[in-house]
């Protein structure tokens, strides 16, 4: 142990210990109780109920002493086009020999949203993972007929491959950069069975929802893309009848860690979609505390979280709003608390720290992409601290942080929950890819390490059923709602350690630097 940190670490519990946890608690669930409440509609993206949302976190914000850093007051606009489809005019199937099979959407396979409206039959192939990594010498594409053809692929990918770097190519961005550049017109996603965190029944029942983009094309990830589908792995034999090839067997093949097969399906696909666009208007919500050293006030420390959800959906039990109340209004209350304790304690720090609640995360992680292109302050953001539905739905013993040995924020993460008696925990299932499916993911993509975090558990304990539960149960659901069980104490006390985080970042003589053996690393060295 270094000298000096065993008093910090029992003055760390002695200051833990003089705070009401569930009073703090309580507190940060009243804003919870109005951002996931049926009066805002779920706060889809571009919605009233949003707008609604983001007035509430700007006034909060200005309660809590913190700046207006937006470009209109509290707010930077974000345009965005919303593309929605016609379901009525929109089919797809199957070809085989002489014989063309309708595909039941959405009970057998969702339609994709393409920037236009298109028709499209082309020819099938099967690539494995869909995976393309220069680094690991590793090519899912490598010998197949892809040009002009629909490719196919199980999520996931080979274990041998370093987590980070499977994780970022296995990005839709990334897939179909690799698969535009071979010629591909589009592209089936077939989910594992073993790592689907929403059963199919809810699954579709917010399909059919409008996709949005940024309406600066320059910021589009899937230009090119003709056709995109989202295939029900329990129907998935349908889609490879007649090709020698099984879905058990692939799976089976993926889960004892062996080569996927790689082929040309019998079948093509042939689809029309239709669709519609137009114009929408959402924001995000920006404040600041700013520093107070003249050389490192124009260096920010972003904490953030998004403000919207997915709005109203197809009605189950009767209930159709989807409050989003893990997902995530939990972590801009805990924006709004953390500022407020700052306010209350006086706290100074040398950089600045802009509270950031971003809009359209659940269209895929636009409002974060947008600020981090396109930021509102002058000067260099130079960590993130990202809250996603950090679910605290059992007492904090262990805290699970995505990118912990990616960055020297990984270092700092541990002392400060050392000193609250919280282990850490790396990213127990990198297959899910979380650490790339939120907005952390927009701030290290130009260069900017960053923590994302979950309450985490020990394997074969309750709290991992609890876990899992709720990913099955409530994940994108109408149930993750005000009326489902949370710990209080725990969320408060998870609040005080992001804010001690914060400090510590923000003051620290050295700001945070990638591990030199971090994948993530390149983003900084090539200044994207």
């Amino acid at each position: 142990m270094r000298p000096g940190f065993t008093a910090l670490f029992l003055f760390g519990f002695a200051a833990l210990a003089a705070i009401d946890w569930e009073a703090a608690g309580k507190q940060w669930w009243k804003h919870i109780e109005y951002l996931a409440s049926d009066e805002l509609e779920g706060r889809d993206t571009g919605s009233a109920g949003y707008d609604k949302a983001a007035d509430y976190v700007a006034a909060q914000f200005g309660q809590a002493g913190l700046a207006a850093a937006g470009n209109d007051g509290y707010f930077q606009p974000v345009q965005l086009t919303e593309t929605s489809i016609d379901k009525s005019k929109s089919t797809l199937s199957l070809a085989r020999e002489d014989k063309t099979v309708a595909v039941p959407v959405p009970m057998e396979a969702l339609l994709g949203y393409n920037s236009e409206s298109t028709s499209i039959k082309a020819p099938i192939v099967f690539a494995g993972y869909g995976l393309v990594i220069p680094e690991a010498h590793y090519d899912d594409l490598s010998g197949l007929p892809v040009k002009g053809a629909v490719v196919a692929f199980l999520t996931g990918g080979p274990d041998k491959i370093n987590g980070n770097l499977r994780s970022h190519y296995s990005s839709t961005e990334e897939r179909w950069k690799a698969f535009r550049a071979a010629g591909a017109v589009g592209m089936i996603t077939i989910p594992d069975p073993k790592t689907i965190e929403i059963p199919w029944a809810r699954t579709i029942a917010v399909w059919g929802k409008p996709h949005m983009t940024l309406a600066d094309s320059a910021l589009g990830s899937t230009r090119g893309l003709k056709f995109g589908a989202y295939w029900n792995s329990a129907e998935a034999d349908d889609l490879l009848a007649d090709s020698g090839h099984t879905f058990s067997e692939i799976t089976k093949l993926a889960h004892n860690q062996q080569a996927l097969p790689h082929f040309t399906l019998p079948s093509s696909i042939s689809a029309t979609v239709s669709i519609a666009n137009r114009n929408v208007s959402s924001k995000n919500v920006v404040g600041l505390r700013p520093g107070n050293d003249s050389k490192l006030k124009d260096e920010y420390v972003v904490i953030s979280a998004h403000l919207d959800h997915l709005g109203i959906g197809e009605p189950v039990n009767g209930d159709k709003i989807y409050n989003g109340a893990m997902d995530d209004a939990s972590g801009i209350a805990s924006l709004i608390e953390i500022a407020k304790s700052l306010q209350s304690e006086k706290a100074v720090t040398h950089r600045s720290i802009i509270f950031l609640a971003v809009t359209a995360e659940e269209k895929g992680e636009l409002g974060s992409m947008f600020f981090a292109s396109k930021p509102t302050v002058n000067g260099k953001i130079i960590a993130d601290l990202n809250m996603d539905m950090f679910l605290p739905l059992f007492p904090l013993k262990w805290l699970e942080v995505q990118g912990l040995n990616e960055s020297t924020l990984g270092d700092d993460i541990r002392v400060v929950a050392e000193a609250a008696g919280v282990r850490v925990q790396a990213d127990k299932e990198p297959n899910r890819n979380r650490f790339i499916r939120s907005d952390q993911y927009s701030f290290i993509k130009k260069g900017v390490p960053a923590l994302a975090f979950k309450f985490g558990y020990l394997p074969g304990g309750p709290e991992e059923q609890i876990f899992k539960d709720w990913y099955a149960n409530r994940y994108h659901g109408v149930t993750d709602d005000t009326k489902q069980p949370v710990d209080l104490a725990a969320a408060a006390q998870f609040n005080q350690i992001l804010k001690n985080l914060a400090l510590r970042v923000a003051d620290s003589p050295q700001k945070p630097a990638w591990k030199p053996d971090s994948f993530f690393r390149r983003f900084a060295q090539s200044g994207e």
